[in-house]
């Protein structure tokens, strides 16, 4: 039996697509201590989900070839358009979301590559820190203010490093991953 493709998995990950545009405005508009603090809590929301519709879908046994689409897409929307809107700020160096989104499309671009060979390609536990290092940079990024003591545009700062560092390690395993299959002599024999 077929799983239906709108269950409550996929629809949290749709959720968190609809959640970019109206994050784009909140960004764009957050001049404010407030306007900030609402921009990271719907950041912060969609995040949420971001765990929630995985922890679901393997829960209730409701994992799609929708949702395995869909789910890195709407990771990887929601961390690139936040990073893009925080540049539009100054909050965060061009070069450093530059190299995020570029290891973003490279990964992708490879993953398709690889599906076209047969080749499936799975999320590794490293990607997994990857995007949890970005949402917490982005997190901190759209608080910006500090708090409690707490300089959050810093934190951010520096939880960015890590991301950036993690992310382009990810990135060259899954390249080193991809190529050692493609390379294998096991596959020219198929």
């Amino acid at each position: 039996m077929a799983k239906p493709i709108f269950n409550l998995a996929n629809n949290l990950t749709i959720t968190r697509i609809i959640i970019v545009p109206i994050l784009i405005v909140l960004v764009l508009y957050s001049s404010s201590r407030t306007s900030c603090m609402i921009a990271a809590l719907l950041f912060a929301l969609a995040a949420v989900t971001d765990w929630l519709d995985g922890y679901i879908a393997r829960r209730q046994n409701l994992v799609t070839s929708l949702g395995k689409f869909l789910d890195p897409l709407a990771d990887k929307l929601l961390v690139s358009v936040a990073l893009v809107m925080l540049l539009s700020l100054n909050r965060v160096p061009a070069w450093m979301v530059a190299l995020i989104i570029a290891r973003e499309v490279g990964v992708t671009g490879l993953r398709i590559a690889a599906a076209r060979d047969g080749i499936i390609m799975e999320s590794s536990r490293l990607a997994k820190y990857k995007t949890a290092f970005q949402l917490v940079a982005v997190e901190a990024l759209l608080i910006h203010y500090s708090y409690a003591g707490i300089d959050f545009h810093l934190v951010g700062i520096l939880t960015l490093w890590i991301a950036l560092f993690v992310s382009l390690w990810s990135g060259l395993v899954y390249f080193i991953r991809f190529f050692k299959k493609t390379l294998s002599p096991s596959r020219g024999s198929q």
